[in-house]
């Protein structure tokens, strides 16, 4: 017992700087349930992500040897004093990568991986003439047999040996992979109606899309020579002229022909490539990703016509477990599942319980985290890559879960992505299993529910950016509640106002009328949106929300306005509008050249300023000489990054700030051009508050900061790089380009915008929202925060659950009308939220 006293019951961090942390000290209690808190940009991930998930992997990774260190990529060492008694750690992301189109949620969760021994062992396959053999001990027993012997067995009617079916037969992505689509259980083909852009034109005028490919413009002449009229309307060609276009054989055809430049080639052998040659011809010789883009919009995806979609060898469907195929059973959803292993188990005689137990208990034990988690309404099926981020957390939470570690350190950022408020209990379930297996949870979140069943709290603050970077509180849900001084605890303890925004109850001027019928489990849905409103689209996850909208309702609005074919799952589409602009939290620019300046006009507008000052006009620098971007410009030793990388051997590369410009990308000839004293450098390190005076009477560039300033954004520094803001401020960024014109016109459809936002960030959001309201925008948000619902002007709810059991409407009306009678999951959890408050 006097060893138990003495271990440590807390991490101990000491002057933490990631980012903009101010120097910090903070104790985090270990083995509890720990949840951060902070407005978006206030040093929440820094902490968590920079800090603690940094040092507690790498300092695991440090513990191995040097060959299996090199085999792995080290993080970078946090800027903190020191870190003491941090476990070793693991983190699930804001962002998970997206996977392969190899995944389904059955290989992702390793439910498939059970249910593919369950077929092997447990199933009863088909012997060569035809007879169903029942599950028995004799077939499972030879399935675990070493060598040739392996699945050899034989049919106790005819006699015949046969190898019956192994684990790694009925694996998609080994052995048992179609062969036709290499079990990705779907095929790329040309699409036809691509080939041709305009049948009004002639082949001499582009009539042939594919000829526009790189290298092919002169293809109008070789079919010319070839014996095509050219100058006639594709679709006046004669069929057996279409068919050479088309079809025609590759040939080489002797010709002059004029290059581009004008330039006369006599006698040029030229090969004729026709339209479906041209595409897959530019498909294996075309290297750049964006040529690759632009080609692979001739083509479509279209279901394996030998597997039909199952990713397997057809022969697999003859072996059964509980009267269902291997594909019958991937099509159930999670759900589902336990009804399946009910009818398996009843197929068993009696000397196979003790085996059947076993993997059935293997299989309980991946299932029922994924159940526990709201995830019940997804198929084993379902392509990993269709996911949401949400439904990509919780299958990697379920997966660590099930592993039953103990003395690790769980880091989460954001797990109620896209969850709904039922979800919620489910979710905290795990959190409490976590920590009672003698683990540290860390959880970055803002979901009300979740920070107050927390046994601790740690507020960061108080502003963002510079104005962040502090610890503000610390102590149980109960200390903060009472504390006058938490931003968080107006919301813990029910004082906080909910309604941020005007809510009229006026009709609206116009409406989206809309009926979507036979995509995935929307059957038939009629609605409509209203105009210049905001319009909340909530409901289970899996209840056909992202269907509904964004796979359907918004490429028909795109669609309609050029007048093209609506998606055919839109039988019915009226609207007003003819523009749509998605508003995503996904980072801006992949590298940290990308700033607020770059993002916005300032930075063209500044290197106009620059280069047109006497100093730049006596020296001839242009305004590209004022680009950290071009060679002119930037720093010849960073090449205007304003960080070198070391490749040290046998350790992770190492970053640091550029030794000739101290990180400030510029060569020292750029940084002498001053205007009213300063250098462009010296202006890109100020933020939006203190760049406004100085910039008074230059109106472009004051215009642009007094946006940023009006989105809540005037704390970031002219120079920062966007892939580093945080969901919320990237977003909010990207409306700033929105708030100078006139939206009448234009749908604003943003989905799950509240991502990494904090309640009172939420309210700076739905300012934002009603900046463009006022300019006559239409607005529709997916969402399951309910303080950005109460706020909504119209609700439409689909359920009444996810899946199968989704795809209706299930409520709909102002949503402070529906609080008062609920009538739908929704609506009953948002009454329940907005009595907390009133």
């Amino acid at each position: 017992m006097e060893t138990t006293d003495k271990l440590p019951t807390k991490i101990e961090v000491r002057g933490g700087r990631v980012h903009n942390l101010k120097n910090i000290d903070v104790d985090i209690p270990l083995h509890k349930f720990v949840a951060i808190s902070g407005l978006s940009g206030s040093g929440k991930s820094s902490l968590a992500m920079g800090i603690l998930y940094e040092e507690g992997s790498r300092r695991y990774l440090e513990a191995l040897s040097t060959y299996t260190r090199r085999r792995i990529k080290l993080g970078a060492q946090a800027d903190v004093t020191s870190v003491k008694h941090i476990p070793s750690a693991l983190a699930l992301r804001q962002r998970p990568a997206i996977p392969s189109e190899r995944a389904t949620v059955g290989t992702m969760s390793e439910t498939f991986n059970v249910i593919r021994l369950i077929f092997s062992r447990l199933g009863s396959p088909v012997c060569p003439n035809g007879h169903r053999l029942k599950p028995s001990l004799a077939i499972a027993s030879a399935m675990s047999k070493a060598g040739n012997a392996m699945g050899k067995i034989t049919c106790p009617v005819c006699g015949a040996t046969f190898m019956a079916f192994s684990a790694e037969d009925f694996a998609f992505n080994s052995t048992g992979a179609c062969e036709r689509c290499q079990g990705t259980g779907s095929v790329r083909e040309i699409d036809e109606s691509k080939l041709i852009g305009d049948p009004n034109l002639s082949l001499a005028d582009g009539a042939v899309a594919s000829w526009h490919l790189p290298g092919r413009n002169f293809m109008p002449s070789v079919a010319q020579q070839a014996g095509v009229r050219i100058h006639v309307p594709y679709k006046d060609l004669t069929t057996k002229e279409k068919e050479f276009v088309l079809n025609g054989p590759k040939k080489k055809y002797r010709m002059d022909f004029r290059s581009g430049t004008g330039r006369v080639f006599h006698d040029f052998n030229a090969l004729y490539e026709n339209a479906h040659e041209a595409v897959l011809e530019s498909a294996k010789t075309s290297k750049s990703e964006r040529a690759q883009k632009r080609i692979s919009e001739f083509f479509h995806y279209s279901t394996c016509p030998v597997c039909h979609g199952t990713r397997l060898k057809p022969e697999l469907m003859h072996q059964l477990a509980g009267g269902l195929n291997i594909a019958q059973v991937s099509n159930l959803t999670l759900g589902e599942l336990t009804g399946w292993k009910k009818r398996v188990q009843a197929t068993l005689p009696t000397d196979m319980k003790v085996m059947a137990d076993s993997l059935f208990k293997e299989f309980d034990d991946n299932l029922r985290p994924l159940l526990e988690l709201g995830l019940d309404y997804l198929t084993l099926s379902r392509n990993g890559n269709s996911l949401s981020t949400g439904e990509l957390q919780r299958i990697q939470l379920a997966r660590t879960l099930r592993t039953q570690t103990t003395g690790v350190l769980y880091i989460l950022d954001e797990p109620s992505i896209g969850l709904h408020p039922d979800n919620v209990s489910g979710l905290l379930n795990v959190f409490r299993e976590l920590v009672n297996q003698g683990n540290s949870l860390v959880v970055v979140d803002h979901n009300i529910d979740i920070i107050k069943a927390a046994d601790w709290i740690i507020e960061i603050g108080p502003g963002s950016g510079e104005q962040g970077g502090q610890i503000l509180n610390q102590g149980t849900p109960a200390e903060i509640a009472q504390d006058p001084t938490s931003k968080i605890g107006p919301y813990l303890n029910g004082t906080a106002k909910l309604l941020a925004r005007p809510i009229t109850a006026e009709s609206a001027p116009d409406q989206i009328k809309f009926r979507v019928a036979g995509y995935y489990n929307l059957k038939n849905v009629s609605g409509q949106l209203p105009v210049n409103r905001l319009t909340a689209i909530t409901g289970f996850s899996g209840a056909g929300k992202t269907s509904l909208i964004l796979d359907s309702l918004v490429p028909a609005i795109k669609a309609q306005a050029k007048g093209l074919g609506v998606p055919k799952q839109v039988k019915q589409l009226t609207t007003p509008l003819s523009e749509v602009v998605s508003v995503d939290a996904a980072p801006i620019g992949k590298t940290m050249r990308s700033t607020v300046a770059t993002y916005t006009s300032i930075m063209d507008n500044l290197r106009k300023l620059f280069a047109a000052q006497p100093l730049a006009k006596k020296k001839h620098y242009t305004t590209s000489y004022f680009s950290y971007n071009n060679k002119q410009g930037a720093c010849p030793t960073c090449g205007g990054s304003g960080v070198v990388t070391l490749d040290i051997q046998f350790l992770p590369d190492m970053q640091q700030t550029c030794p000739t410009c101290h990180g400030n990308r510029y060569n020292q000839a750029v940084q002498a051009v001053k205007w009213h004293g300063y250098s462009i450098v010296d202006l890109l390190k100020l933020d939006v508050v203190a760049a406004l005076p100085i910039f008074k009477d230059v109106p472009k560039i004051e215009r642009e900061l007094k946006l940023l300033q009006e989105v809540g954004l005037a704390y970031l520094h002219l120079g920062e790089s966007t892939p580093s803001l945080s969901g919320g401020e990237a977003q909010r960024l990207k409306l700033v380009k929105h708030l100078n014109h006139n939206q009448q016109k234009t749908l604003f459809v943003f989905d799950e915008p509240t991502i990494g936002l904090h309640p009172l960030d939420v309210k700076t959001l739905l300012g934002v929202m009603q900046q463009l309201l006022d300019r006559g925008a239409t607005i529709v948000t997916i969402t399951h925060d309910l303080n950005l619902v109460i706020n909504a002007d119209y609700l439409l709810d689909l359920g009444p659950r996810g899946g199968s059991n989704g795809g209706q409407i299930v409520a709909h009306g102002r949503p402070l009308d529906l609080v008062k009678k609920p009538i739908s999951l929704t609506t009953r959890y948002l009454a329940e939220y907005w009595k907390r408050f009133n």
